[in-house]
């Protein structure tokens, strides 16, 4: 079914049937999964330090603060509260993109400087553990790529900064490439970082239109815009991260939805930013399962070749260039046991990452993400036609499948043991794609969802200095 005809399908207006009261116990056990977390975080950390974050289970610190952000993000809040929903619904689609990437910058851009300039942004990618710290090393590319592998565990000679050491060379050269054309310093980092993560949510709602219908795509846009997510999307390289991933799945969508030279174009762009994916953190290799998704919703494989293609681009590069990819995971690993991993329990994070995905996402989220569950019988028998009478998936199957395969790959990622904290930064780019399953709200209550996720996020933000 084309984007167009799903646009217009009647069954796209259909919500979930089923009391609210659900929403708000799966909203409720979200919370009491976060005081969880917080409580018995307090009791570990006091008694023998091996959670190593100061306010578990956030790497944060409890520091109640103001900032000349703190008016416009409550302005901001309050807009999208009030005329956010309305707006969604009437403003032409490529108004609603162009409006969904600037409000999202404004609510980022605005939760970051409620730390102030240099403590919100400038500084952000300039501590020890940072990127900026690595960028001199790189005076010669290629020599840098031959020897990264070389400088990843401690005990050797100068070893990589943690996110350094931490990530795929991809990551560490975008810096790089900003300081050659004249963009260096914690400044333009942060502004770069910023930026390019606003856009996600418009990436988000791209996908969601192509793969479901344009209704729950305008239903998901005010949730996509006032996501807790920005805390941690100003100022950090996951926003950026969480960009080209948004991207790659948002060009494989309009690529299986569409035809002609246009779909043809997209795959080969989907491949290409997937690959650099791969190349920016080993963990977001886990988006060829939200990509998988794509190819199964949209019930075609036709991208497949051109996707791939342009997926071998950026490892070839890298490859050619002298970087193993296989061979840096690996030391990664036991470079992640050298640190702070090595004492972390995974008996905690185990679920306690998943407290801080729920601050992360917010409540209304949790409510959704229950809402998409309940659907997932019903969307998976459609999508297998086991039962012919019940007719092809509805745009709420295919929402509820989305959001699903991004759930999985946050399961993947948690029960594999290399995610310990920190989650709530992480795991940005998985989160993007929970966000969207808040639009199988009913609509009488959207309002007061959109306010339950701005006072989170703003608690958050004004009673907690978050870092990385």
């Amino acid at each position: 079914m084309t984007t167009e005809a799903r646009t217009r399908d009647p069954r796209t207006v259909r919500e979930l049937p089923g009391s609210r009261r659900p929403d708000l116990i799966a909203a409720g056990c979200g919370a009491l999964l976060v005081t969880a977390a917080v409580c018995i975080g307090q009791v570990i950390e006091r008694a023998d330090g091996t959670l190593r974050v100061n306010w578990p289970p956030l790497y944060a610190v409890w520091e109640p603060h103001l900032g000349f952000g703190t008016p416009a993000a409550i302005t901001i809040a309050l807009a999208v509260i009030t005329c956010g929903p309305a707006l969604a619904e009437r403003l032409p689609w490529r108004a609603l993109l162009v409006t969904a990437w600037t409000a999202s910058l404004a609510w980022i851009f605005s939760l970051a400087l409620v730390d102030g300039w240099h403590r919100g942004v400038a500084r952000r990618l300039t501590t020890r553990y940072e990127y900026l710290r690595a960028v001199d090393r790189f005076d010669d590319v290629g020599a840098a790529l031959r020897e990264f592998d070389r400088h990843i565990l401690f005990g050797f000679p100068d070893p990589w900064p943690a996110h350094v050491a931490g990530h795929p060379p991809g990551a560490v050269l975008t810096f790089v490439g900003l300081d050659r054309i004249g963009l260096g310093g914690g400044s333009w980092a942060g502004i770069w970082c910023i930026v390019l993560g606003s856009t996600a949510s418009a990436a988000a709602l791209v996908a969601v239109r192509a793969l479901a219908d344009e209704s729950l795509a305008r239903r998901a846009a005010p949730f996509l815009v006032l996501a807790p997510s920005a805390i941690w999307t100003g100022a950090s390289a996951d926003g950026y991260f969480t960009a080209v991933a948004a991207g790659s799945v948002a060009l494989l969508a309009l690529a299986a939805t569409g035809t002609g030279r246009s779909a043809a174009a997209a795959a080969l762009g989907a491949g290409l930013l997937f690959g650099l994916t791969c190349y920016l953190s080993y963990g977001l290799t886990l988006f060829a399962v939200i990509s998988a998704a794509v190819l199964v919703i949209a019930r075609t494989a036709r991208p497949l070749p051109l996707w791939s293609a342009g997926a071998l681009v950026v490892p070839a590069a890298f490859t050619l260039a002298g970087f193993d990819w296989w061979q840096a995971y690996h030391l990664l690993v036991e470079r992640y046991y050298q640190g702070a991993a090595g004492v972390r329990p995974y008996s905690y994070w185990v679920w306690a990452n998943l407290a801080c995905t729920v601050v992360l996402v917010g409540f209304a989220t949790v409510a959704g993400l229950r809402r998409s569950l309940a659907a997932q019988p019903s969307a998976v028998r459609r999508l297998l036609r086991r039962r012919p009478s019940e007719g092809p998936p509805t745009s709420t199957d295919r929402l509820a499948l989305l959001v699903l395969a991004a759930l999985l790959a946050v399961a993947v990622a948690d029960l594999s043991g290399m995610s310990k904290a920190e989650t709530e930064r992480i795991w940005l780019p998985f989160a993007l794609w929970l966000l969207p399953a808040a639009a199988l709200l009913p609509a009488g209550t959207r309002r007061g969802w959109l306010t339950a996720q701005a006072v989170l996020a703003l608690l958050v933000n004004h009673l907690l200095f978050t870092g990385w």
